[in-house]
């Protein structure tokens, strides 16, 4: 996939990605903001298995942004199944010296429609923790809705904290 936006592009992740992919995820402000998939402290070993790990994948659902040249975060979806086959998680991060520049609402604002006509989705799901309004701004600004707060949700950090669910919904699209 290659889907160009106004700083840069979206893109497959690559071989050559692994030192920046090291560099910026190693970040305990970004771990702080994700699942705990996302590992801290980030490592060359951490890098080596993410990039083997999205070039396996059957269908790829994980992409750099790419800035001027160097992969600065990833984009993706973690599609659902069964009744929810419609649906997928959606989630990106960034480099911290890339934050509060924009790029995260216009790589969002450029991927969401392509991959909901690729996916055939309907509906994508962003949960924030709330300790992160700037990941809801970037989400609103994308055209995200807040849906609601999921109370003492997750346990992140040593903390319980609530998570805010944003949904992105295709209203005019019958199945």
């Amino acid at each position: 996939m290659r889907t160009e936006f106004e700083h840069g592009v979206i893109r497959d992740w690559s071989e050559h990605d692994k030192a920046d992919l090291v560099a910026l995820a190693n970040n305990r402000k970004i771990w702080r903001n994700l699942t705990d998939r996302f590992p801290h402290p980030y490592t060359e070993r951490d890098a080596n298995w993410w990039i083997a790990h999205v070039a396996g994948m059957p269908v790829r659902t994980s992409w750099a942004i790419e800035v001027d040249s160097r992969a600065i975060g990833g984009i993706g979806i973690d599609p659902r199944e069964g009744i929810y086959a419609k649906s997928a998680e959606f989630g990106y991060w960034l480099g911290e010296p890339y934050w509060g520049r924009g790029i995260a609402t216009a790589a969002t604002r450029a991927l969401v429609p392509e991959i909901m006509s690729r996916f055939g989705l309907i509906r994508l799901e962003a949960r924030v923790f709330a300790w992160n309004p700037a990941s809801m701004r970037v989400l609103e600004k994308a055209g995200f809705k807040r849906e609601g707060v999921m109370r003492r949700a997750a346990f992140k950090d040593g903390v319980l904290i609530d998570q805010v669910l944003y949904a992105y919904v295709e209203e005019n699209i019958d199945v």
